[in-house]
């Protein structure tokens, strides 16, 4: 029993480890999984504003608007003559939640609003004073919600008489507490009173569900986890805990007429606004703020608080007089509240990695068995199955692939990722080259799936540019057409016209044309080491390392020196110009995981232990530079014949295969699309180098820049395929460049933010 119990345990560790990786791309901004028009996984309820990712008021009120819109489009969108049943009720009062009040109510529908705290309650919570802006600019607010740039209590004073004005159906103080649904109807239980529905519109947001210490005495009367009119403080001690921009915001304020210490567990305020530091440090040196770094609470008196602070290797207790105490560590989403409404959260990873795993070996078995009928051997390798009919193969195969399927939808992440593997696994495990198949495809899968005497390297070709171009369209939609945006149309249009041009019409039509008709010249035409090698017209983009055979395998002397120009004169004098914009522009790699892999974007690893895992690609890149010098010495020195084989033979399996194929694209649903840009490709390696050095210098014209206008919604670094944390950078006004991170200027950040914050090169006045 102790070695299963132990086994187990090994088990769940290694789950989780999984998990954690799998999950760091939204485990800072998780968020509910949504469909279009923000319907959620239970159908008729929808979720707008904070909850639902709008970054700023005007795009919540713009969710709010177009969601009653959605509904109202509807068939049976009113409920008819059941005087008791809501055609909508909507939970939260805040921008999105008024507003789609407001809409429903100018659409004749029976509405109610929910709110359990107060009107407009994320904003009744700023400090005083605080400047709310109405941005972006160049969008007009959607609905009947007034909104202008104007002080919080300007704005809510204006909500407020917009609600008296039109008598809107309102119930303060009254929260929701559970929800079910029965004959399509909802069943709605508050905390005081019930009702039913036939739609939800759920708009609580998150900053509501503050998050807590969970140490002795915080519940205390004189413990406050938000900011409640700051000016009635005087003369008192104060300990505020926390080192984001409302907790430095709240101390600054709170310091004003009071003695306050500020407790935060790192060793730096690194995610705060540049005025804000300034404005901190400054009430340091004048001793009314006294910092107290690399601490953390460990309990909560009467008239004290408790600290312990980290010093080198030991910690040390240090007691802290405090009147009151303002814990502002930022809020958590309301994740229970949502899964007992059986909500499903976005990039949720539950089921099982064992059963996922199985089923998908137990799938490839019995494709095996089937192409024992094509020339394959049936079984594992090692495991000879020839004997099981042709039919038990079939019905396995779709079992298990099925049984995946079925667990998917089930909400098993694992059965989805086991399927994806599948998929990418027989694309690439079959592209090998006839008889050099993975198994279970070994000597019948190149045959088998190459149709109308076109090779499978010609179909893999067209598979690979119609998801560029179907995936790349909708792109340019989402980020340039929907947003007005150029430099994303044409980002778009220039990844997709070289994968269309140099990646596909070129090394499959127009190259051999090019050679019968001569229009290279007679006499490379005539040169069978020129003309019978289209696969090289790759390298007429793709740049070595990537191209990793541009050197050997006896090239004409034109690709070898085009080689030399563009590896080594031509990518550095781009890199210099655009930092490793090459990865976001041109690269058909890059150009499949912006395309095929954005809608995925949001999921890239992201953390300190994402970032450190890049040292990858540096190692993939001199392992291709070994190789490759190995290759051009061995004709000087036979020893090195069979080590030249062996390498380029094992770099072709591992790196042509696995990582820039199979795993990369399989994990492009559950990691996005950038892995192996990331992590493994030895060209972003090399061009990284390369702007790094540039940076350094002074010489690189590549830099992304913000204005002081960054408000901290996450959106630019939650939509960053590299996982940067890029709203570390706008808060702070630092420059962004390849010195300090692995950007590929795809400017999907500076697309995405609400506030016109980002610019290339230039820094935008926030005037």
């Amino acid at each position: 029993m102790e070695v299963i119990l132990e086994r187990q345990s090994v088990g769940s560790i290694l789950k989780q480890r999984i998990v954690d990786i799998l999950h760091s791309g939204s485990s800072q901004n998780e968020r509910p999984l949504l469909k279009k028009h923000n319907e959620s996984n239970i159908a008729n309820l929808y979720i707008i504003g904070d909850l639902a990712g709008a970054p700023v008021i005007k795009y919540a009120m713009a969710q709010g608007h177009d969601v009653i819109e959605h509904i109202a489009s509807l068939a049976g969108a009113t409920a008819g003559g059941d005087a008791d049943l809501f055609d909508v009720i909507v939970v939260g009062a805040g921008a999105a939640g008024l507003n789609a009040a407001l809409q429903a109510q100018e659409r004749q529908m029976k509405y109610l609003v929910l709110e359990k705290s107060q009107i407009a309650n994320t904003i009744e919570n700023f400090p005083e004073g605080k400047w709310v802006y109405a941005e972006p600019d160049n969008q007009s607010p959607k609905g009947k919600l007034w909104l202008d740039g104007a002080s919080k209590e300007a704005l809510v004073k204006r909500w407020n008489q917009i609600i008296a004005e039109n008598k809107l159906h309102v119930r303060v103080g009254e929260g929701l507490e559970s929800l079910h649904k029965r004959d399509g109807i909802f069943h709605v239980k508050s905390s005081k009173s019930e009702y039913r529905a036939r739609r939800i519109v759920l708009a609580t947001g998150q900053r509501g569900n503050p998050r807590k210490l969970g140490v002795p005495g915080e519940e205390a009367a004189h413990i406050y986890h938000r900011l409640y009119s700051p000016k009635k403080y005087k003369n008192e001690h104060i300990l505020v805990v926390g080192g984001g921009n409302s907790a430095i915001e709240a101390a600054i304020t709170l310091s004003e007429q009071n003695k306050v210490y500020l407790s935060y567990r790192k060793d730096e305020f690194s995610r705060i606004f540049k005025d804000n530091q300034r404005q901190l440090n400054a009430r340091i040196a004048e001793g009314k703020i006294e910092p107290v770094l690399s601490s953390s609470v460990v309990e909560f008196g009467e008239e004290d608080a408790m600290l312990a602070i980290a010093a080198g290797q030991t910690k040390e207790q240090r007691k802290i007089r405090c009147d009151h105490a303002f814990v502002l560590i930022g809020a958590d989403v309301p994740r229970q509240f949502l899964k007992s409404l059986g909500i499903r959260m976005e990039n949720e990873w539950e089921g099982s990695i064992l059963r996922s795993v199985a089923l998908t070996l137990a799938g490839m078995l019995g494709l095996s068995i089937v192409g024992s009928g094509f020339g394959g051997s049936a079984g594992f390798p090692g495991m000879n199955l020839s004997a099981a009919p042709d039919w038990l193969g079939a019905l396995l195969s779709v079992f298990s692939f099925g049984s995946l399927i079925h667990f998917g939808r089930k909400g098993d992440r694992f059965a989805w990722l086991g399927l994806s593997f599948f998929v990418w696994y027989t694309i690439y495990g079959v592209k090998v080259g006839k008889g050099e198949e993975f198994w279970p495809y070994k000597d019948w899968g190149y045959k088998l799936m190459s149709f109308w005497d076109r090779p499978w390297s010609f179909w893999y070709t067209v598979l690979y540019t119609a998801l560029m171009t179907v995936f790349g369209l909708q792109a340019v939609k989402r980020w340039g057409l929907e947003r007005k945006d150029r430099f994303q149309i044409w980002r778009f249009v220039s990844l997709i016209s070289f994968q269309w041009i140099f990646f596909f019409l070129i090394p499959e039509y127009l190259f051999q044309a090019a050679v019968n008709f001569q229009w290279v010249g007679e006499r490379l035409a005539g040169d069978p080491a020129f003309a019978e090698q289209a696969w090289r017209s790759y390298g007429i983009i793709y740049a070595w390392p990537l191209f990793f055979y541009t050197f050997f395998y006896d090239p004409h002397q034109v690709w070898v020196v085009w080689g030399v120009f563009l590896t080594f004169v031509l990518i550095p004098v781009f890199v210099l110009f655009n930092g490793k914009r090459y990865c976001s522009w041109i690269c058909g790699c890059g150009g499949l995981a912006e395309t095929f892999g954005d809608r995925w974007r949001h999921l890239a690893a992201k953390g300190k232990t994402a970032v450190k895992l890049e040292w990858m690609n540096i190692v993939v890149l001199i392992f291709a530079a070994a190789i490759t010098g190995i290759v051009l010495v061995k004709d000087t020195f036979a020893i090195w014949f069979g080590a030249a084989d062996l390498s380029v033979a094992l770099y072709r399996i591992y790196a042509d295969v696995w990582l820039v194929g199979i795993l990369p694209v399989t994990l492009y649903p559950f990691l996005g699309g950038k892995v192996w840009c990331r992590y493994w490709c030895p060209l972003a390696s090399l061009m990284g180098l390369q702007s790094k050095l540039f940076a350094r210098l002074k010489w690189s014209r590549f830099k992304i820049v913000a204005n002081d206008k960054c408000i901290g919604c996450y959106e630019c670094s939650r939509n960053c395929q590299i996982g940067i944390d890029v709203m570390s950078y706008a808060m702070k006004q630092q420059v962004l460049d390849n010195e300090t991170s692995s950007c590929i200027g795809c400017g999907i950040c500076v697309t995405a933010c609400p506030m016109d914050t980002l610019s290339f090169g230039e820094l935008k006045s926030s005037v």
